[in-house]
């Protein structure tokens, strides 16, 4: 193992311009799940993962999940692509989850370069759409493969991929898809892995035990048939608008407190034992206050910070359609408007129970307007939480990997964000479930100008070639 580790280490600092390379080929395909016009780039991107995998000599399945509604028509669902690499039966079977596909992105959302076009700065960042969330880590798991293959080493596992395009819109089929492979194609499969996560901090790995679900909302109010002249009809209509901006904004405190009565009532207690594990963790204050860009945190002090960051849930609100938001100036009554909004879920909390108290809420506060709109509040979606416990031999494998890799433990800590198919993948599988993070908390996913550091792109492959031979001591 050592030998083999060296060599492979080796192997990474010498090559560090063609792996950069192989990301940026991925990373030039615009694969945007959620526009029906890049629908057919999500599939040159499927192409692209399936075609790599088979020149490596994989076996290679693409399922697929079906069709979807979106934008006003009937489009294919992107494959799931299923590859398998070795059929020892004395080795661990260990799968390898990630998504090909990316969020939308437009050079004048504010990306100081084109987002399809990978750029490797001066100060060490591989910017691009994608990069961090999630074609890094997919990459860096195919290529961890392909060195074995150009070497000639044995893989001291069976290794298996499930590479899907609809993450960004929610997974749709893929529950089914694993459901139906899970005494298939996955049928023996010891340990799931999942890398669609980052470190918490910019300087210090970490393991993630803990993810929390989400359910998605939607507050549709509607009053005239049509968009009015403000100054015809202002003061004689009762506004849409008015009425959801009320809704929205009796949801949630300007300091975090959600008014949903119950919400709080499923919640895991807090232990005097899990209590401690806040204190002494690397991410601060002031790297926090960097993200955002100056000091509007909620809380003062840290502990409380890290904990309504993943063991609370959380309510945000994410926009308004129907509304003006043009430059300029528009004098106009909208005559339907739909407000959106998300409620992150954890331990104990049922998305059944979220749903049911959410919707009494609205059309409580609703019914004290006395509005003469209409209302109609909708589940857009819903996705589970996931945890469990650090001490875990999988969790133990990883860190052992990662000491090896980075010089230093890593931490232990629990995710804000959602992947409601980590769940599926435990219960469905029956196998434990390893979160291992490749970028930080401030690549800056979903957003403008996302990166994945060149170090942490490297060395995350590093920890993928250690973590398959700690795999292989279970």
């Amino acid at each position: 193992m050592e030998d083999n580790l060296s060599t492979f280490f080796n192997y990474v600092n010498e090559n560090s311009q063609y792996l950069i390379g192989t990301l940026r080929e991925a990373v030039a395909i615009p694969s945007v799940s959620s526009d029906a016009k890049k629908r057919s780039e999500v599939f040159r991107m499927a192409d692209w993962v399936k075609d790599r995998l088979v020149k490596l000599g994989a076996d290679v399945k693409t399922v697929d999940p079906g069709t979807q509604e979106l934008q006003g028509q009937t489009v294919q669902l992107p494959p799931v692509i299923l590859s398998r690499y070795g059929n020892d039966s004395n080795k661990k079977n260990i799968l390898v989850y990630g998504h090909y596909d990316v969020q939308p992105a437009l050079k004048s959302d504010g990306w100081e370069t084109d987002p399809f076009d990978l750029v490797e700065t001066e100060d060490g960042r591989l910017v691009g759409r994608g990069s961090s969330d999630d074609k890094g880590p997919v990459i860096g798991w195919i290529l961890t493969l392909e060195a074995f293959i150009k070497h000639g080493i044995d893989l001291p596992v069976n290794l298996l991929f499930c590479f899907e395009g609809m993450e960004e819109s929610g997974s749709i089929g893929l529950e089914k898809v694993v459901g139906d492979e899970a005494s298939n194609w996955f049928k023996g499969v010891d340990y799931t892995t999942i890398s669609d996560v980052g470190w918490s901090s910019k300087d210090k790995p970490c393991i993630d035990f803990g993810i929390r679900g989400m359910n998605y909302f939607s507050i549709n109010v509607s009053g005239p048939v049509a968009d009015l002249h403000s100054g015809v009809f202002g003061g004689v209509v009762q506004e849409p608008m008015v009425v959801l901006t009320k809704l929205l904004a009796g949801l949630v405190e300007v300091d975090g407190k959600i008014n949903i009565a119950g919400i709080h009532d499923q919640v895991m207690k807090l232990t005097e034992e899990e209590e401690k594990t806040y204190h002494g963790l690397s991410l601060t204050r002031e790297a926090l206050e960097n993200d955002v860009g100056g000091d509007c945190l909620m809380e003062k002090d840290m502990v409380q910070l890290l904990m309504h960051k993943g063991r609370y849930p959380s309510l945000s609100v994410h926009g308004i359609e129907g509304a003006f938001y043009d430059p300029g100036s528009k004098t106009v009554i909208p005559a339907s408007v739909k407000g959106k909004f998300s409620i992150r879920t954890v331990p104990n909390m049922e998305p059944e129970t979220v749903k049911k108290i959410t919707f009494d809420h609205v059309h409580k506060e609703f019914a004290k307007l006395n509005s003469k709109c209409k209302l109609e509040v909708e589940e857009l979606s819903n996705g589970m939480w996931w945890y469990a416990s650090p001490d875990l031999p999988i969790n133990v494998a990883a860190s052992k990997a990662m000491k090896r890799v980075y010089g230093t433990e890593p931490e232990y800590v629990r995710e804000g964000g959602s992947i409601p198919i980590t769940i599926v993948f435990q219960e469905q599988l029956k196998a434990d479930v390893l979160l291992l993070p490749m970028g930080t908390c401030g690549d800056g996913a979903h957003s403008t100008n996302e990166k994945l550091d060149k170090f942490n792109y490297l060395e995350g492959i590093k920890q993928f070639f250690a973590l398959l031979y700690e795999f292989s001591l279970l």
